[in-house]
């Protein structure tokens, strides 16, 4: 039973809960409807009843003295409007979106939809315009149910297909410019990106602590990494340096086959060899030089004649 509930919630079949309230976040029997109207006490989306006042309220395109205006005017008065509130809310928090319907039918004339990233956000806005007054009228804000404003809009209207006008029960929503949307939506996310690029987290703000205590941790740092820079990893730089003169001193050496392995080993015994001979005959003869001039002979075996000749 709970699930069949919460499957037809806000839908024709719920016999208890407004489906138009809950979609529009408006009824046309208001207080009188057969359904109950749940307000949220809290949502991202606020309702602000009625604010705006088109200048051609009475009869379209004509003003209040009767006169024809041009569409341009009108849409220079709305687009007006839409910037200076739009300003205005953009002080409680982030905006997603700002709607404003075109409905003629006095539950959904002039009213306006913002909704804004965070429901903090929104509560912030109550607050703040609770019992303020706009263009000499007061501002009735309260929290909306809407979430999705696909559900809440006219299909036909944007087709303009629509023949019911203005008195749909369904939003339809008055459009800015290219240009004021991207001046007005673009400006607030960088100045949200600005905004948290500010508040430095714990690990960035005891960085930023220590360099303003010791000014010159960032020059020394500067100096030890340069004492251990790091190696570049591109190819050409390693085929750059193993092509230098000197190369590493600590390269592995090429290994030599078992044939040229061999030949290199029978020339170091032969080199031995002929060390080892050579040492043979320089102590022999070392040895018989001493024997003959121990006995006092001269260099040809002789024993010399005199004193002078020995030394």
């Amino acid at each position: 039973m709970a699930e069949h509930l919460a499957s037809i919630f806000g839908t024709e079949k719920d016999r208890v809960n407004c489906p138009f309230y809950f979609k529009i976040g408006a009824c046309r029997h208001g207080d009188r409807c057969s359904r109950l109207h749940t307000r949220p006490s809290i949502s991202p989306t606020l309702l602000l009843s009625n604010m705006y006042q088109r200048p051609d309220m009475i009869t379209t395109g004509v003003d209040p003295q009767a006169q024809a205006m041009d569409p341009r005017k009108i849409q220079e008065h709305f687009e007006n409007f839409y910037e200076d509130l739009f300003e205005e809310l953009s002080k409680y928090g982030v905006l997603e979106s700002l709607n404003v319907c075109d409905n003629l039918a006095d539950h959904m004339v002039g009213n306006v939809y913002v909704q804004f990233r965070e429901e903090e956000h929104a509560a912030n806005a109550v607050r703040n315009l609770t019992g303020r007054f706009y263009a000499g009228r007061p501002i009735i804000v309260d929290f909306s149910p809407v979430t999705d404003f696909r559900e809440a809009t006219c299909r036909q209207y944007e087709e303009n297909t629509c023949n019911r006008g203005g008195y749909c029960n369904f939003m339809h929503l008055k459009k800015i410019s290219r240009e004021l949307r991207r001046q007005l939506f673009g400006r607030s996310h960088r100045r949200h990106s600005r905004s948290r690029s500010r508040s430095h987290s714990p690990h960035r703000h005891r960085s930023y602590e220590d360099r303003r205590r010791h000014p010159y941790d960032d020059r020394d740092r500067q100096h030890d990494d340069r004492g251990r820079r790091p190696r570049s990893r591109s190819p050409a730089h390693r085929r750059g340096r193993s092509r230098s003169p000197g190369g590493r001193k600590n390269r592995s050496p090429v290994r030599e086959g078992s044939a040229e392995r061999r030949a290199k080993i029978e020339q170091w015994n032969r080199e031995r060899e002929q060390a080892e001979q050579a040492n043979k005959a320089n102590n022999a003869y070392i040895h018989g030089s001493n024997g003959s001039r121990h006995n006092g002979g001269n260099n040809n075996g002789q024993p010399y004649e005199n004193h002078d000749d020995y030394y």
